[in-house]
């Protein structure tokens, strides 16, 4: 991928022109927006006077000073021969006494003229004159021209005078009365906005004993966009940082695997920790499903005797330093899941039994729906949650498992949240001794569940027993199938994504198995040695899972 080469298009459009030029429509008596604008950038211009000697234009000027060459040329013989004939005319006009002898140095002359032709044309005629050539060496000549001076026009418009009417009204006490009733009520309404703002409030210094005064903040959209801004330049800071781990993420492959067997190597990335969760435990992780570089992070504790609050994080790997987002909750946090189609939307289990929905669009530190006794939380710690395709009424859904035995499907109404217990896991044979002879029923504690990918009221529910129950949307009481799993609590549970009929199990007794829901032994286990705490299928391939142990492998 870095040898990939990117082919960039040039475009004929000027990104540097001016895209809001406004100018005044005289054809429509209103400012309207430049839709064409001249998207021609000139670097460079040169007003040249030369012409290419192979053209028309060329050619003709060529030929004209070749012609004029040779008419200074030919002049010269012309002027000569011309004063022979004169000095010819002045002799003729001598008195006759020396005819004779000239008659007779005539004639010496012409023999000596025919001599002379007759040795000149033995002789080879002399050769031509090379022709001239011009001196520019880049086959161009000069070239001079006359613009031609468009006339003046002269314009002019003319326009209607601008109509005008007269108008008069007659004032009376009463309209005046009115004016100034209107008036008072305006102010009386300004006089009440300005009660409504937050008004200076003051403090009374306990050392000093001076009043301290100070006005809250109206608006904080300045405070928004500065955070905002600082968020974008934080992010730009710590990519720059981060850098070589990014690269490592992306393209880092260890070598010496090929010789360790069956035994590989991690590298470790990215490190996020928050001054607030260092006495806090990491309870669920939960990866956003559309924004992959965003995922959420859950703190509570496991242990009884030291529970107190809990903390929601969402961290992003464009800025490991800081969380994106942050919630504080009375009781720690348990469980995650994001929604599917809204991705914005978070559900959270808590170990006090309540469940609460954030909306990550809303700057609200509180849950958007939080369950409550009355609205019938649960009375143990949630330890799942997930969400459920929408109802009928295109309402969101989620169900939840707690220890307390029940199946809860929580739907989000207008402003409440919504409970139908689906199923109570009632064990076998646990009937207890009350008071008065009473016989009391215990439930099964649930710890995790799953529902199967292709049909939707099929789900299966791991327990605390070790219990593995097949169970229906549609069948409150009543069970599918029971698979008498494993020897202690059954921690994570999930259908395979190709095969139908395929699940996984994982347990604190050392053991996974896989099994197929139409039969009640397990097709393989696994012993690993050590209590497996989560297994998960993988997504590219139906025969291959990954497991966590306690032991940290």
């Amino acid at each position: 991928e870095l040898k990939k080469e990117v082919t960039r298009t040039l475009t004929a459009s000027n990104p540097r022109i001016p895209q809001d030029i406004i100018r005044f429509s005289f054809k429509d008596r209103a400012y309207k927006l430049v839709d064409n604008m001249d998207q021609t950038a000139i670097h460079f211009t040169l007003n040249g006077y030369l012409v290419h000697k192979d053209s028309d234009e060329g050619r003709c000027q060529s030929n004209r000073s070749n012609t004029e060459a040779g008419s200074f040329i030919e002049e010269a013989p012309v002027e000569a021969s011309a004063e022979a004939t004169e000095e010819t005319e002045t002799k003729d006009e001598e008195p006759t006494e020396d005819a004779e002898e000239e008659e007779a140095q005539t004639a010496e002359a012409a023999e000596e003229v025919e001599a002379a032709e007759a040795e000149g044309a033995e002789e080879p005629p002399p050769p031509k004159a090379p022709e001239k050539k011009l001196a520019n060496q880049f086959n161009f000549i000069e070239r001079g021209s006359t613009t031609y001076h468009n006339p003046l026009r002269e314009e002019g418009y003319q326009t209607d005078p601008t109509p005008f009417e007269t108008f008069s009204e007659n004032v009376n006490q009463w309209c005046i009365y009115d004016a100034y009733m209107e008036e008072l009520e305006r102010i009386e309404k300004a006089k009440e906005k300005e009660k409504a703002k937050p008004v200076a409030v003051k403090k009374e210094d306990m050392k000093t004993g001076r009043k301290l005064s100070y006005v809250e903040p109206l608006h904080v959209d300045s405070l928004s966009k500065v955070a905002k801004a600082a968020k974008m330049a934080e992010r730009m800071v710590n990519l720059n940082t981060f850098d070589d781990i990014a690269q490592d993420f992306k393209y880092f492959e260890d070598a010496s695997d090929e010789f360790r067997g069956q035994e590989g190597t991690l590298l470790p990335l990215w490190k996020f920790q928050y001054e607030k969760t260092k006495k806090l435990a990491v309870t669920a992780i939960s990866w956003n499903p559309k924004y992959k570089d965003l995922f959420a992070v859950g703190y509570g504790s496991y242990d009884f005797m030291k529970q107190g609050h809990g903390m929601l994080l969402l961290y992003t790997l464009k800025n490991p330093s800081f969380p994106e987002y942050s919630f504080s909750s009375e009781s720690g946090v348990m469980c995650l899941d994001f929604h599917s189609d809204h991705p914005y939307l978070l559900a959270v289990g808590f170990y006090d039994g309540n469940v609460a929905i954030y909306n990550l669009k809303k700057a609200s530190s509180q849950p958007s729906y939080n369950s409550s006794a009355k609205s019938g939380k649960h009375t143990e710690p949630v330890w799942q949650v997930k969400w459920q395709k929408d109802d009928m009424d295109n309402n969101s859904n989620f169900f939840s498992v707690s220890s307390d035995g029940r199946i809860v499907s929580w739907t989000l109404a207008k402003n409440e949240l919504v409970h139908m217990d689906v199923i109570k896991l009632s064990a076998e044979g646990t009937t207890m001794q009350g008071p008065e002879g009473l016989q009391l029923q215990t439930f099964g504690s649930g710890t995790s569940f799953d529902f199967h990918k292709k049909i939707d009221y099929l789900f299966l529910v791991g327990t605390e027993e070790g219990k593995i129950y097949k169970c229906s949307k549609s069948y409150s009481s009543q069970f599918l199938d029971v698979f008498e799993a494993h020897h202690m609590a059954v921690d994570s549970i999930s259908w395979n994504p190709f095969h139908l009929k395929v699940f996984i199990s994982c347990s604190s007794d050392w053991t996974v198995k896989i099994w197929d829901h139409t039969i009640k032994t397990p097709m393989f286990v696994y012993d690993l040695g050590t209590a497996v705490g989560d297994v998960a299928w993988s997504p590219y391939s139906s025969t291959v899972f990954a497991a966590v142990t306690i032991d940290g492998q």
